[in-house]
């Protein structure tokens, strides 16, 4: 599979990158969901410093992520009990 290269600026750097074609959008998005954020705490907060805001919106980022992770734990785990009791209620049915 061929690779694209892309460039992304990120706070005032360029990363050049190679990603497959259908992870490009993503990519772009990610890069421009970081810059939003980048902007926002800087006018928010009145922080100038790039490391600080980098680090601020990584740790959101974490922080949002391990809450989708254990959203989706619950839900597999809601999943799991209604498949049990579906399989109850067919095995006693067969029986």
């Amino acid at each position: 599979m061929d690779l694209l290269s892309v460039k992304l600026k990120i706070g005032d750097r360029e990363y050049p990158m190679k990603v497959k074609p259908d992870e490009e959008e993503r990519v772009r998005n990610a890069g421009k969901f970081i810059n939003d954020q980048l902007k926002s705490y800087r006018e928010k907060f009145g922080i100038d410093d790039k490391e600080d805001l980098l680090a601020m919106v990584a740790f959101d980022c974490v922080v949002a992520k391990l809450k989708s992770d254990e959203s989706h734990s619950a839900v597999d785990d809601t999943t799991d009990d209604k498949i049990d009791s579906l399989n109850k209620l067919v095995k006693e049915a067969l029986s």
